[in-house]
C-alpha cells in the first residue's frame, strides 16, 4: 500500500512564501511601468492660446496695386499670367471689380473661382 503524504504546515508555509514573492515581484514591475514616462519627454503647457493667435489673418491681395511677384503667390497664377494681369491693368486702367479679371487672357471662370476669395479691388472683396 502506498503511503499518502499529508499537506502539513511546512507546505502551507512554502506556498505562502511563494505567493508573497510573486506579489512583490508583480507590484515592483507595475510601479516601474507606471512611473516611467512613455518616450522620455515631458511637455508642460502654461496656457492655451486662442485660435486667433494660431491662425494667421487672411490678407486679401489688391489686384490694382499688386506687383507681378505678389500675384504669383496666388494659387494657379504663374509668372506669365501675373505679367498679363499687370499689362492689362497698365493698358486699361484699374480693375473695377474682381470679375473684370475674366477679360485678362488666360483667366477663365475656373481660375477666377480659385482666386476669388484671395483678391480684392481697392479693398473690397
Amino acid at each position: 500500500m502506498e503511503r499518502q503524504e499529508k499537506f502539513g504546515a511546512a507546505h502551507f508555509l512554502l506556498l505562502g512564501l511563494t505567493l508573497a514573492f510573486l506579489a512583490v515581484l508583480f507590484l515592483s514591475a507595475w510601479r516601474e511601468r507606471a512611473a516611467a514616462p512613455d518616450d522620455g519627454y515631458r511637455v508642460e503647457v502654461e496656457r492655451a492660446a486662442p485660435a486667433e493667435e494660431l491662425v494667421p489673418e487672411k490678407r486679401l491681395l489688391d489686384v490694382n496695386t499688386a506687383t507681378a511677384e505678389e500675384l504669383q503667390e496666388l494659387m494657379g497664377i504663374g509668372p506669365v499670367l501675373a505679367q498679363a494681369i499687370v499689362d492689362y491693368r497698365a493698358a486699361h486702367g484699374p480693375f473695377s471689380s474682381v470679375d473684370e479679371l475674366l477679360a485678362v487672357s488666360g483667366i477663365g471662370e475656373a481660375k477666377l473661382g480659385g482666386i476669388r476669395e484671395d483678391v480684392t479691388v481697392g479693398g473690397e472683396p
